[in-house]
């Protein structure tokens, strides 16, 4: 069995290569990564040596190198983790978000489809529904949920998902789509909000907070979030949508304090700033369809997880400062 993950070396994607190359010592995985700036080639460094596991620097939109890549060497299953995914960014400039996040996919599924990989299986989120009003917290997203995104980065990941279910229907590819509520834990990229609310608060910096801070936000541990894409993978039957939600819903003022409880820091720190646009009010997820059909079920509970990944954090400055200075970027020229 081989395996091609994309998008590797960002933070879910490694998070879920650690994982995997552990528990399928049997198993060959090749990660496929560009390395642009929120993929870190350190997050790696745990499995670099593992006989069952390859790096490969490419970017999925290059349709040219990415077929030689499936030439050569002949997946059985592809997972897609590579997309650009902050909403900021998307905001400020949408084209590279099409680019990678559609034009990318589908280099990916004709790839697929040319070289018979046996399981396509696409990462997508829970943004592409939309949100849900906080005035009727019963409201949860299930697969069947109309989509609705309001960003630029949720717009083409919707579109990618499009794609896939076209492609399951037009030319009968295998494939299986994932959406996830937001993840947290180890290794992710500084400029998401739980990594920006600790790295702040290790330098007693000002923490900006969107609004009054109301929005309501579906945390899940990336632990949980891969052990479902790995049931996913195994159980999952082909053409189907599953959600993952971590029923872990929280306003975003309330995650600020409850890190800053945990770091022993003041809520002095916390800067209201101005809202996003279009700033989705409330994410939540159903994910009964994976806990009965596939038995998942969440591990980790918020209290335990944010802890973990709070020390984690704090245990890992020097990962932390080859980001901030950009040497992270060097990491894979100096070690190739």
């Amino acid at each position: 069995m081989k395996i091609l993950v994309t998008g590797g070396a960002g933070f879910i994607g490694s998070n879920f290569l650690h994982y995997m190359v552990n528990k399928y010592p049997k198993y060959n995985f090749v990660c496929l990564d560009a390395l642009t700036y929120a993929g870190n080639y350190a997050n790696l460094y745990p499995i670099l040596d593992k006989k069952n596991f390859k790096f490969i620097k490419e970017n999925i939109t290059n349709k040219i190198e990415i077929d030689k890549i499936f030439a050569r060497e002949k997946f059985d299953w592809v997972v897609n983790f590579a997309a650009e995914s902050h909403v900021d960014n998307s905001i400020k400039n949408p084209q590279i978000f099409l680019e990678t996040n559609i034009i990318g996919t589908q280099v990916l599924l004709d790839a697929s489809l040319k070289y018979q990989v046996k399981r396509y299986h696409q990462i997508s989120t829970d943004e592409v529904y939309g949100d849900l009003p906080l005035d009727n917290l019963n409201l949860k997203f299930d697969e069947n949920s109309p989509i609705n995104p309001s960003s630029p980065y949720s717009a083409s990941k919707a579109a990618a998902d499009l794609l896939v279910s076209a492609y399951v229907r037009t030319y009968n590819l295998s494939a299986t789509i994932s959406r996830c509520s937001n993840n947290y834990g180890p290794y992710q990229f500084p400029e998401k909000l739980i990594p920006v609310v600790i790295t702040k608060a290790m330098n007693n910096e000002k923490i900006p907070v969107y609004g009054k801070g109301l929005n309501i936000r579906d945390w899940i541990h990336v632990s949980d979030h891969n052990i479902a894409v790995d049931l996913i993978l195994h159980n999952g039957t082909c053409g189907e949508i599953y959600n993952i939600g971590g029923n872990g819903e929280m306003t975003n003022i309330d995650l600020v304090k409850t890190i800053l409880e945990k770091m022993e820091k003041n809520n002095d720190l916390i800067e209201y700033v101005s809202d996003r646009k279009g700033h989705d009010l409330r994410y939540s997820i159903n994910p009964a369809k994976i806990e009965n059909e596939l038995k998942w079920k969440k591990n980790i509970d918020f209290e335990k997880g944010i802890s973990d990944t709070i020390n984690w954090y704090l245990n890992n400055e020097e990962w932390l400062e080859n980001i901030k200075s950009g040497k992270y970027k060097d990491l894979y020229a100096e070690r190739k």
